[in-house]
């Protein structure tokens, strides 16, 4: 496939290769261990690896059941889609507010023709989100709690189970305005939603220390709201509309641009600050890339192609189409690249908007592709509904059966999204595995949580299916060509034909 060079590409060419290349051996061991420590996983270790890169080693037993590791996020985001389903911490990715307002969301927008399955585009998506935290804000009238209550019990007393009647109005109002509280609802309390500190009305998060980590790590940058420190606003909700549009994993690759950036910047203060206190030490060359290459170290740890490069080629794609299918998807990788340029681009940090870097960043994602989930609470809380004793179920359902009915299958819809988990990126795949990425009841934020299926020994690879492995051989080596190789493991062996 012929490509052409941008301007970035051709200036920064030797800078662009430094950003690109591994890291050296013994800096990716350093780098994670330290990992390790400070996650305080001191019973498994992470080696290098000829043949398949990284791996994941216990360096201690596990009993089949027990907690292998917790990964926090280093980037992830949650879908656009989702957002209509599930109010989460844009940073750590809990539910908040409360079983209330998860419901009342879910019907408002239930009641305006939008949701997880519609979907609409980022436009649309912007507008009813404003109208519904504006709603959210909004005062009802005193009585309005004895409505909401006899509304409910006439959609009770006139429909079945099985009904799918939409609830009143000012029930949805009264949920989202805490006008009314559910039966047993106090039993899944949930952090107050706090509104992001540049004012954009789009990203909400559990706690003060959430929402200011991620101002400091990529949101300031990617905030559509009046203190954002984007070069353009408009530009934003272009670039933002645009990969709602078309494909949200260019908002993943933004956030790891912004995290450099960011990075950078702080890298950057502490080293002129070093300078004032010790003049004499060397002056800052704004031409030196050690600052940039520091800033982009975590990301330079996770595996890498260039997306329309280590893209699987599409069923419905002949495969005499093959080279044009790569540069119409290098070419929207470039679309989305220069409308983000125009929102957020740093001159010191021009490497990073170069088109090289960026498809390297979204084929990482595209490679590593680990699903971000969190367990819906309002699930858990219709479950807790329908185990009470029955009389005291009952009288519960007259209040929550209409509700739930109104919901339809969305009720038990989780958190969704995409994320980059350091460790757990490191965990390679088997059709056999040991471990599995599965989340207790007590693991209630976006961090991956790896446990073990079986006794695991000492010195053996912990491993992790990237797909279903009830599949036959062919349809398992079909899945795994997103992922850019072939499954050799004993399971595959034994069923080669």
């Amino acid at each position: 496939m012929a490509e052409t060079l941008c301007p970035i590409e051709e200036k920064w060419s030797g800078a662009i290769a430094s950003l690109l290349r591994p890291p050296p051996p013994l800096q990716v061991q350093e780098y994670f261990d330290q990992l390790l420590f400070d996650r305080n996983c001191s019973r498994i270790k992470v080696k290098q690896e000829n043949d398949f890169g990284k791996g994941v080693y216990a360096d201690g037993d596990f009993e089949e059941g027990e907690l292998i590791l917790k990964d926090p996020i280093l980037v992830g985001m949650q879908h656009s889609s989702n957002k209509f389903d599930c109010l989460v911490c844009s940073f750590c990715f809990r539910f908040i507010g409360s079983i209330e307002l998860q419901i009342g969301r879910k019907l408002y927008f239930q009641s305006i023709g939008v949701s997880a399955n519609g979907g609409c585009d980022g436009e649309t998506f912007s507008a009813v989100s404003k109208d519904c935290y504006d709603a959210g804000l909004s005062h009802m009238e005193e009585d309005s709690h004895l409505r909401t209550h006899e509304n409910l019990e006439n959609c009770a007393s006139s429909s079945s189970s099985k009904d799918n009647i939409p609830v009143p109005k000012e029930v949805v109002d009264s949920l989202m305005n805490g006008g009314l509280v559910l039966p047993y609802s106090t039993e899944f309390p949930l952090p107050s939603a706090i509104s992001c500190p540049g004012g954009c009305k789009e990203a909400f998060y559990c706690s003060k220390s959430c929402a200011e980590a991620d101002w400091k790590l990529s949101h300031s940058l990617l905030c559509t709201g009046e203190r954002s420190k984007s070069l353009s606003r408009e530009a934003l909700s272009k670039f933002i509309q645009h990969a709602n549009g078309t494909n949200d994993i260019f908002l993943l690759a933004a956030k790891a641009i912004c995290f450099t950036i960011s990075r950078y910047r702080k890298l950057k203060e502490d080293y002129l600050k070093e300078q004032e206190k010790c003049p004499s030490a060397n002056a800052l060359d704004c031409s030196d890339l050690s600052l940039l290459l520091e800033a982009w170290k975590p990301i330079s740890f996770g595996h890498k192609g260039r997306w329309w490069d280590c893209i699987a080629l599409p069923d419905d794609v002949d495969p005499s189409d093959e080279a044009s299918f790569r540069m119409e998807i290098r070419e929207l990788a470039n679309t989305s690249l220069q409308l983000l340029k125009a929102a957020i681009f740093d001159k010191e940090c021009e490497p990073l908007f170069s088109l090289e870097i960026y498809g390297h960043i979204i084929g990482m994602f595209e490679l590593n592709n680990l699903d971000l989930v969190v367990a819906s609470l309002v699930e858990d809380y219709f479950l807790y509904i329908d185990d009470l004793p029955e009389l005291i179920k009952k009288e519960a359902e007259i209040i929550t059966r209409p509700i739930l009915d109104a919901l339809g299958d969305d009720y038990s819809v989780c958190c969704e999204g995409t994320a980059f988990f350091p460790l757990q990126s490191c965990m390679n795949h088997s059709c056999c595995p040991n471990a599995k990425a599965f989340k207790r009841e007590k693991d209630i934020d976006g961090q991956a949580t790896i446990i073990a299926l079986r006794h695991i020994g000492k010195g053996e690879e912990v491993t992790i299916s990237y797909i279903d492995e009830d599949l036959t051989y062919e349809e398992r080596q079909a899945s795994l060509v997103d992922y850019g190789f072939e499954c050799k493991c004993s399971k595959c062996f034994e069923e080669q034909p």
